[in-house]
């Protein structure tokens, strides 16, 4: 039977006996929640998690191209894209994008995630060519003007290649390297820090009814999973981050389940990503049609995973999210 630890997070400086840090941050538990396939949930105290798991959850995470993983990062998305769910067309040109990526760095962004291919659900398949000639020029422009940390949101080896070699610094795939098999080679060959992503099915089917067993145990299975195949290609656990996937092959229900017990996933002993922004279930608890109107609402569940532990927050409304995120952080 295999048992999972969800910590049960808290805060604050005076932390009871037994108290353990969480992830070497300023959060902490003293219980958690065990959680299994075949039998009910219980709490139980941290005292009694088995030791290598234990490790896991406390063990500070190492730096990220120099980002210390010990606080809140937030990556801001800059999409090259005419079909985008919400910024598609508007970053098309270099001078657009560059000024762009600029404007998130002067924001306090400390990731900018490029990216040549909408993932949006029932996106259309993009070919290698048009996508790093979408990516290059944008990532070679903003490289020359900013040393902030650029990210390649792509699932295809040639264009994370083509990134890499233009100043790209972390591998960013929504397949969790399951689409193209000379991807995950190719990041350990040079040593290049990923971001593995759960995505159930592919952009242009997943919305179609979505199922899981269990959706928190099944997405927490594959990302083990992909993180144990990475490492034995080579790349070190400290460099590899996972997101849960939130919206990429979920209902409503599913990511709910998924963003109640994302501290679950600090289990991997891995950065933690959470991608939230504007997104369907955003718009629909939020009641807010308009894309670009659902920062309070993405700011908030933002916030909730930073509650949880969550190292890096992916966003396109970035002054906003800083401004909550130093707020969230003063008065706690």
């Amino acid at each position: 039977m295999t048992t999972y630890f969800r910590p049960l997070v808290q805060h604050g400086p005076n932390r009871p006996a037994g108290a353990v840090p969480l992830a070497g941050q300023s959060l902490w538990f003293t219980h958690v929640e065990q959680l299994s396939r075949e039998q009910e949930a219980c709490v139980i105290a941290a005292e009694n998690v088995p030791d290598e798991a234990m490790d896991r959850l406390t063990r500070p995470r190492a730096d990220i191209s120099g980002l210390a993983m010990d606080r809140p990062h937030i990556m801001g998305i800059l999409n090259a894209t005419p079909d985008s769910f919400s910024d598609g067309g508007v970053h098309n040109s270099v001078q657009a994008a560059q000024a762009a990526a600029e404007l998130m760095a002067s924001e306090d962004a400390t990731i900018l995630d490029i990216g040549g291919e909408s993932t949006r659900p029932g996106a259309s398949f993009v070919s290698e060519a048009e996508e790093i000639a979408r990516t290059r020029p944008l990532i070679e422009a903003i490289r020359a003007r900013t040393n902030t940390l650029i990210s390649i949101d792509t699932r295809k080896s040639a264009v994370a290649k083509a990134a890499w070699d233009a100043g790209a610094g972390l591998i960013n795939d929504v397949s969790g390297f399951t689409f193209d098999p000379q991807l995950a080679p190719f990041c350990a060959e040079v040593g290049a820090p990923v971001c593995v992503m759960h995505m159930q099915g592919d952009p242009a089917t997943m919305q179609d009814n979505p199922s899981y067993d269990d959706v928190l145990l099944d997405v927490y299975d594959f990302l083990g999973g992909q993180v144990a195949y990475l490492e034995k290609l080579g790349l070190k656990r400290d460099q590899i981050i996972v997101d849960p996937g939130i919206g990429f092959g979920k209902t409503e229900a599913h990511n709910l389940a998924l963003l109640q017990g994302l501290s679950l996933f600090h289990g991997l002993g891995c950065p933690i990503l959470l991608g939230v922004s504007r997104k369907g279930i955003i718009g629909q608890i939020g009641k807010e049609p308009r894309k670009d109107a659902r920062a309070p609402g993405s700011i908030a569940v933002g916030l909730a995973g930073l509650s949880q532990g969550v190292q890096i927050l992916r966003v396109h409304d970035v002054a906003e999210t800083a401004q909550a995120l130093r707020l969230w952080a003063a008065v706690r």
